[in-house]
């Protein structure tokens, strides 16, 4: 009894120890990872799995492109490897070990190119994420438009661009004024919203009152002037863009006398003749210095000191200083008369947005600042640019370009040139940029601007549904 109770005890003592033999022995034939390295490259980071037998894996990306999940099939377990491993193009690496997997989870600061692969002697499976890239995201969020997020990284630094690809069979580019009219500064996601736009972005140049600084024409009036010859992007009744230099030449003859305009819709300065219409303001907001002639059905209809009321129907001629002197003598009832020259490639175009300078022509780079005489602030230098681009197909393309800040570095003008010849651009026209500049989709703002919030602007370009009438105006939400 007592022997055989021993050898019992024995042949348990044997099974045990066989099963955690063939336990251990089963354990360690399977993959398991030994340790984890990292090092940074001018090209590329790289982590490297050290593993004891190469196994099985499988990655795919999460997030937009900003997360690579590689997962390696039969491995051992990864509680113990929490690297710390970071970079500028890596937030975060972090293991998570499942039934028969670990999962490598790797949180990027942006979208990048990565590569797996695996060596021998010793056993390894390293990742290369790659530091200079090209990465585009491609959606459709309505018929006859195409939106993409271009995202780059090369030696200059981190680059970002929202392009809109517009079918202009489908919709129509419409300016938009700042609350409906000249004076005052608003978002272009509220413009966006006002007109029920299905896309819009920031378009003319502007002064700190909402005037517009440069060429502007809405359903065939005039809202805004400029002193120079510039770049415009022209829209024609039949819906198709073109770019061309522009310039505003105009005349008032009241009576026997003439004087030139001195512009539209602007702040009237000494010696001046300005032309205000209702896209400007109830009023004309003017001082008591000058006088204006409140002009209906080619006529004066009324003399006011300034200050006058804006008729829906016609305009107001206010002038100041020699402007005035020269129609000292002109009286209610005296038929005035309005020339405007706008050149021959605008002549009877309904929509003229005038900003600059020209970026790309016949498909080539063509940047026009210095001959266009742009500030070093618009010619030089990275910054968010803002512009359109007409296409070969009759589509035009709409870009935002994020800048001064960590994401994206800006362009220059040249480079922003190049980028919509990229997309296909045979002209292409820059609005303007920096703090103003604005992409919003579906009444979603797109890009970052580099204010940290949506700049108030004087005037938006928006994409609207195209319509089967003569006007190009939209409505404004009641």
């Amino acid at each position: 009894m007592f022997l055989g109770k021993n050898l019992i005890r024995r042949a348990v003592g044997l099974t045990l120890a066989l099963f955690f033999f063939l336990s251990s022995a089963a354990f360690a034939a399977s993959p398991s990872i030994t340790s984890v390295r990292f090092g940074k490259g001018t090209d590329h980071d790289r982590i490297v799995l050290d593993v004891t037998t190469l196994p099985k894996y499988a990655a795919r990306t999460e997030k937009d492109g900003t997360r690579i999940i590689l997962e390696l099939t039969d491995i051992g377990d990864a509680a113990k490897l929490k690297p710390i491993i970071h970079s500028d193009v890596i937030h975060r690496v972090s293991f998570t070990k499942l039934k028969n997997s670990v999962i490598m989870t790797i949180d990027l600061t942006e979208p990048a190119e990565y590569v797996v692969k695996t060596l021998k002697n010793p056993n390894r499976v390293f990742i290369d994420i790659k530091k200079e890239y090209e990465y585009e995201q491609k959606t459709e969020p309505a018929p006859g438009l195409v939106q993409r997020v271009y995202t780059r990284r090369d030696g200059r630094g981190r680059f970002r661009a929202f392009l809109l690809d517009v079918d202009l069979k489908k919709y129509d580019l419409v300016p938009v004024l700042a609350n409906g009219e000249v004076l005052g500064r608003t978002t272009v996601s509220r413009m966006s919203d006002e007109v029920d736009a299905v896309a819009a972005i920031n378009s003319n140049y502007f002064a700190p009152s909402g005037e517009i600084l440069g060429v502007l024409r809405m359903d065939g009036e005039i809202a805004g002037t400029t002193y120079f010859t510039r770049s415009a992007l022209g829209v024609r009744q039949d819906g198709a863009a073109f770019v061309a230099p522009v310039y505003y030449s105009g005349r008032v003859t009241i009576g026997k006398k003439s004087q030139l305009v001195s512009g539209v819709n602007a702040e009237r300065g000494e010696d001046t003749l300005i032309i205000y219409n209702r896209a400007y303001d109830v009023r004309t907001n003017t001082n008591q210095y000058g006088r204006e002639f409140v002009v209906q059905d080619g006529k004066v209809t009324k003399i006011t000191q300034g200050n006058s009321i804006i008729p829906e129907n016609g305009y107001v001629v206010s002038v100041h200083g020699k402007a005035k002197a020269a129609f000292s003598k002109v009286r209610v009832g005296d038929k005035v008369t309005l020339e405007e020259d706008l050149g021959t490639d605008f002549a009877g175009v309904p929509v003229i947005v005038g900003a600059g300078p020209t970026l790309v022509k016949g498909g080539k780079v063509h940047v026009t600042a210095r001959e266009e005489e742009f500030p070093s602030d618009i010619a030089r230098g990275r910054a968010p640019r803002t512009g359109v681009a007409v296409l070969p197909n009759r589509h035009a393309l709409l870009a935002v370009v994020d800048g001064r800040q960590e994401a994206s570095i800006g362009a220059t003008l040249e480079e922003f040139a190049e980028l919509l010849v990229k997309y296909g651009a045979k002209e292409a026209v820059n609005f303007d940029g920096g703090g103003s500049s604005a992409m919003v989709v579906g009444g979603e703002l797109l890009n970052s601007p580099s204010d940290g919030e949506e700049r108030r602007v004087g005037s938006a370009l928006a994409v609207m549904p195209r319509k089967n009438v003569p006007s190009s105006k939209p409505q404004r939400k009641k």
